[in-house]
């Protein structure tokens, strides 16, 4: 399943007449069966096989019926001359405080005719700048190469020597540039051959153990990077991959301010063009390969760690994909599995022939050479450390504890997951109309069977000692006014996740992936957009939360914090606090002076004195706005707070039903489909008791569109799930691309206690 093949076909085809491909489908030799209970990868039968393993199903998606049968890749003919370029690899080093750069590059030539040729090979590397002019950096051009008949030799290049390269950087810590390479190969007396173009970034990626915390540390051009990712596990579960669905994702990834993804084993590994991707938008890339511990020795038998049971063919595999991926600058980290290690001497000659290349050696003459290989995603510094099941937990948690500091053992969490019911609509786009009531309530959440085979896990958890989370606001009306609320705690929850590792970020954390950011089927549980690509309430609380320059309120003690993980310190900053109650009333406000903040940490800068007399069961709304010397503004945060013990009812009643108008006006532009919209929200109301607006929300339809689900999708907004205090207004940046000429794009503006309002578009084509 994951090995290449390339196939001459120049013999058989008839150049005077149609030419058909025939192909003969197998299924795989151990498709595996799925038990009553389901389980995590099935009956583990797949895993004898080199094959992706959640096509048996797992506790967040159901079985695939033909699993991994037939082709799933694109299928090519590509025309050369008699010599060929063969997997091509680029490698940078530096000098210098990475002043100075060598290229290496390596290639394969394969000579497929039976006569002995000459050939030249030249390389031109440009870097393309923000006008659209290509600068050329280097041109080099070989000496003559001769090629047996029907041979293939290996070719590098000497070092090419770069002054001051454009580095590459993490999304959050600076651009990325990428350099175009073009090869291109000539025969003598033929002419051009073959050619060969990919983007390469200049960058070094380094990761060592940081033995303060004995948590995994990864270093971009000599700079720690704090992880804050996500994990992934395929675009769509039925492999009906495409580049722009790879663009959206890769881009809500990079919107929510991640810096890592990691394409977790019992899939696969994905297409050139999600990489490229990750490549522009400056995601860094754990890669798996094909191993589970549920399905490969730790999991419920039958489960055997010696499977798959060709060896020779799982290498064959991960050394192809190692070919096929490498000269990514995105592309951190090798891992032989997840939870789970491959086999004794798969483990070794990965470990072998993935060893990183010493200085003065040729780096693109090894298969790699250059990133870190680690045999599990449980061992060198991540969890434990030692291979014990120490990741997790799964589930939904009082969003204080978060910020205890036992609240996880260890530096490095692979994965950490929690809720994700998406929107109503995409409820209704994609189950039965006989589906779509929500749990029903009675000493807990009762989902229906299509809930419960969509893997839904509820927003209480008695055993954990955590309370009905939606049922915090209120008892719930129907499956909009559960989904509304939803999006609220989804919010909540995932921002003050990130926000408790912020708290502790560099010295108890290193970093933290969450399981999981995407869904490749109509999933109910741990997502930050749904798998019709509309964004949940958790994308914005993760995206507030995982801001370079990030001011939060710590939920434990009401500390103000700074968070600042980008390489510049921040001096003569301001922060102004404030909180108001349910009227809108200003209780409190401060304003916090000629702060300096370090790079890479967490300070401490003042605290806001909530709940500490409580004569009720207040609610609180807290807004921090961090604030350059000049007043521009870096970071804004808004908080609804109770107590503890406390609940939102009070957000229902007379809070939520008086309903008040809300300000919205928008001017876009239009250039073949693509909208920009400027979005200005205010908070003005006319009236004199001044209101919070609470729980606003966007969506974008199409306004002539008849069926069920009117969303236009994708749609990227700059913020989302906001709310607004007295006289207060905010800009958005919303983009979409529209494909039909008879769609008609409506703007819509909803929330908790503001009447529904449709923002006019003023349109200049």
């Amino acid at each position: 399943m994951f090995l290449r093949h390339t196939i001459d076909i120049t013999d058989w085809l008839n150049v005077y007449e149609e030419n058909r491909l025939a192909v003969l489908v197998h299924p795989p030799d151990h498709p595996g069966r799925i038990p009553p209970e389901g389980g995590q990868g099935g009956d583990h039968d797949i895993a004898k096989d080199v094959a992706a393993q959640y096509v048996e199903g797992w506790d967040w998606i159901c079985s695939i019926g033909d699993r991994n049968t037939g082709i799933w890749d694109v299928v090519s003919i590509q025309q050369t001359g008699p010599v060929r370029l063969v997997d091509p690899h680029l490698v940078a080093t530096f000098h210098n405080s990475y002043t100075q750069a060598d290229l290496w590059m390596t290639t394969e030539l394969f000579n497929a005719c039976s006569t002995r040729v000459t050939v030249t090979v030249t390389l031109n590397v440009s870097l393309d700048d923000a006008s659209e002019f290509c600068i050329v950096d280097h041109v080099h051009t070989s000496e003559d190469i001769v090629l047996e008949g029907n041979s293939t030799k290996l070719y590098s290049i000497p070092p090419l020597p770069f002054q001051s390269p454009a580095l590459w950087w993490p999304n959050g810590l600076g651009d990325q540039p990428l350099y175009k390479v073009d090869i291109t190969l000539d025969v003598r007396e033929y002419g051009e051959s073959d050619s060969w173009s990919h983007l390469f970034g200049f960058r070094h990626i380094d990761s060592y153990i940081d033995p303060s915390t004995n948590g995994r540390t990864f270093v971009v051009n000599g700079e720690p990077i704090f992880i804050r990712g996500g994990n992934w596990i395929v675009s769509d579960g039925l492999l009906r991959l495409s580049k722009d669905r790879y663009e959206t994702e890769v881009n809500f990834h990079a919107d929510m301010n991640l810096n890592m993804i990691r394409i977790w084993g019992g899939a696969l590994a994905e297409r050139p063009e999600f990489y490229t991707a990750c490549d522009k938008r400056g995601l860094l890339v754990w890669q798996e390969f094909w191993i589970t511990g549920d399905c490969n020795g730790r999991g419920i038998e039958p489960s055997d760690p010696n499977w798959p049971l060709d060896h020779d063919l799982f290498l064959t595999c991960a050394h192809d994909t190692v070919k096929l991926l490498r000269n990514h600058a995105s592309l951190a980290l090798w891992c032989g599995g997840n939870e789970q290690h491959p086999a004794a001497d798969i483990n070794e000659a990965l470990e072998k022939n993935l060893k990183i290349v010493t200085s003065g050696e040729n780096p693109s003459m090894s298969l790699d050479g250059t990133r870190l290989y680690i045999q599990g995603s449980l061992w060198s510094g991540i969890a434990a450390g030692n291979g014990l099941f120490r990741d997790g937990p799964y589930g939904i948690q009082v969003p204080e504890n978060f910020f205890e500091m036992d609240y996880y053992k260890y530096a490095f969490n692979p994965e950490i997951g929690n809720v994700g019911v998406p929107k109503a609509e995409t409820i209704r786009a994609t189950m039965p109309p006989e589906a779509w009531d929500p749990p029903s309530l009675l000493n807990g959440e009762h989902p229906n069977s299509t809930w419960d085979y969509h893997k839904y896990i509820p927003y209480a958890d008695a055993q954990k000692l955590v309370p009905g989370q939606i049922e915090a606001f209120g008892e719930y009306d129907g499956l909009d006014d559960f989904c509304e609320k939803a999006q609220l705690v989804n919010y909540f929850q995932y921002r003050a996740l990130f926000e408790g590792w912020n708290s502790w970020m560099w010295t108890k954390y290193t970093g933290l992936l969450i399981w999981k950011t995407q869904n490749p089927w109509p999933g109910l549980r741990g997502q930050m957009y749904d798998f019709l690509l509309d964004q949940t309430g958790a994308f914005f609380g993760l995206r507030s939360a995982a801001e370079s320059v990030h001011v939060q309120l710590n939920l434990l003690n009401y500390n103000i914090e700074i968070v600042n993980t980008t390489r510049e310190p921040l001096s003569e900053s301001i922060v102004e606090a404030s909180f108001f109650d349910l009227s809108g009333e200003k209780k409190y406000f401060d304003t916090l002076r000629g702060l300096t903040v370090a790079p890479k940490t967490t300070t401490t800068v003042g605290n806001i004195p909530l709940f500490k007399s409580i004569n009720d069961d207040p609610t609180y709304f807290v807004l921090l706005k961090y604030l350059s010397s000049s007043g521009t503004l870096i970071s804004r945060n808004f908080y609804w707070l109770h107590p503890a013990g406390g609940s939102y009812t009070q957000l229902g009643g007379k809070f939520r039903s008086n309903k008040f108008p809300i300000t919205g006006s928008a001017w876009c532009t239009v250039t073949d489909g693509s909208y920009i919209l400027h979005v200005r929200v205010a908070n003005t109301n006319t009236e004199d008791v001044p209101n919070i607006a609470f729980g606003l929300y966007f969506t974008v339809i199409d306004a002539d569109c008849t069926a069920l689900d009117k969303r236009i999708l994708p749609v990227t907004y700059s913020d989302n799930w906001f709310s607004l205090v007295p006289n207060e207004a905010l800009d958005f940046e919303i983009t979409f691309k529209v494909r039909e000429s008879n769609v008609r794009p409506k703007l819509l503006l909803r929330g908790w206690n503001v009447e529904d309002t449709e923002v006019a578009l003023e349109i200049h084509q």
